[in-house]
């Protein structure tokens, strides 16, 4: 077994009671991981960095560091490990904390409250133990576990002129009927040292240089491009990503429209997502550019709705089309009966206004049928796919028709 895959089998457990540390680790072990057990947080950070695990258990109170702590100095090595948070206070609490570790952008992979029945444990490992020892071509968002190499201006001016960035692709499926009606373009950098970076990691470095209008550019012009060869399925769409300085941008929508007509993409099959704070940086030029790009024929989605201030406001103000529920609701709804209730509202009150409702972030089976339940549109996430490669796109289609 090669060192890469023993890392993908790994799991470091943080509890400062010895036996709830001897029971995650034995069962985990009876599903095929590899486990180790510490009881604080010193232990716990030299083990990740040394034994390099891909998956941690972090109970919140701890006598040293609190979990909360722990996992805000995860976000600080931009760490990629999956986390299980573990924890016997309410639910409320354990809900918050783990929307406080997706605020952070870690990587959650469930929440385990205490005292956990076997079954719930069994539930959550299982999730670590059926992933594949080793990653395919298309799991594109696979990374080290520990760091990431520093990312300069200069590093980033020369990704750019050496077209050093790729894109994948997240399929979108439509609730009622699981059919395939979009994907999500995502860029990532292929940095030469560090592997793929997701944009969280160079996005705020590209935007504070007034650097995001060419690498905008290279996501259109990859985007489109690829779209364009997937003519076979008219109705397929694209939503493409807006950063804030985009919005501000008076040429945007007449050089957008005019890379359609050359790559001879309707814009109707194009939905451009933004957040409410990028639309709340300066409102007038907002509302000024998207009615622009209705006006042209392209959709428009408020993304990650429901995590800032205005969200009602913006509603009711800008011309969108679509609306998406943040994944941080949706990736807890099975534990939260507060997240159900906001994703239910959310839904009626997007089809209340017309727009269609999509929910990121759909991890299993049961958030999907609770989705579909509930009257939403639209869903993406792991359960349904991984964002992948172009190459891998067409097979994967050919795989669900098959099935």
């Amino acid at each position: 077994m090669s060192q890469g895959t023993e890392e993908r089998r790994r799991i470091l457990i943080l509890d400062d009671d010895p036996g709830v540390g001897r029971t995650i680790a034995f069962m985990s072990e009876r599903l095929g991981l590899q486990s180790r057990s510490v009881d604080n947080a010193h232990d716990f950070f030299e083990a990740l960095h040394q034994w390099r695990p891909a998956y941690v258990v972090i109970d919140l109170i701890m006598p040293d560091m609190d979990g909360v702590e722990v996992m805000r100095q995860l976000a600080r090595l931009r760490s990629t490990v999956a986390i299980i948070i573990s924890s016997g206070v309410g639910t409320r609490v354990l809900d918050a904390a783990e929307r406080a570790a997706a605020e952070h952008r870690l990587n959650v992979l469930g929440v385990l409250s205490k005292p956990f029945t076997r079954q719930k444990l069994q539930d959550i490992l299982g999730q670590v133990s059926r992933m594949p020892q080793h990653p395919m071509d298309g799991d594109q968002d696979v990374a080290s576990p520990f760091g990431l190499p520093d990312i300069t201006e200069q590093a980033l001016l020369e990704a750019i002129e050496q077209d050093q960035f790729t894109m994948v692709y997240q399929p979108k499926i439509a609730c009622r009927d699981n059919s395939v009606v979009g994907f999500e373009a995502l860029v990532r950098w292929q940095h030469p040292e560090g592997g793929l970076i997701r944009p969280d990691h160079f996005i705020p470095l590209a935007e504070s240089l007034d650097m995001i209008d060419p690498l905008t550019d290279v996501v259109i012009e990859q985007s489109l491009g690829w779209v364009a060869t997937m003519q076979y399925l008219p109705s397929l769409s694209l939503a493409i990503n807006l950063s804030a300085k985009t919005l501000v941008n008076h040429e945007f929508a007449d050089r957008l429209a005019a890379r359609c007509l050359e790559k001879s993409v309707k814009p109707g099959r194009i939905t451009l997502e933004m957040t409410e704070t990028a639309a709340m940086e300066d409102s007038v030029m907002a509302l000024e550019l998207l009615t622009r790009l209705r006006m042209k024929g392209f959709h428009v989605a408020i993304d990650d709705f429901g995590t800032g201030y205005s969200s009602m406001v913006q509603l009711a103000r800008l011309p969108f089309s679509e609306l998406k529920v943040d994944k941080s609701f949706v990736m807890t709804a099975a534990s939260s009966e507060e997240a159900r209730t906001i994703i239910h509202s959310t839904v009626e009150l997007g089809h209340s206004l017309g727009l269609d409702v999509v929910a990121e972030g759909v991890e299993d089976g049961n958030a999907l049928a609770f989705l579909k339940t509930i009257g939403c549109d639209y869903a993406q996430g792991y359960y349904i796919a991984r964002p992948m490669p172009t190459h891998h796109v067409t097979g994967w289609l050919n795989a669900r028709q098959a099935n």
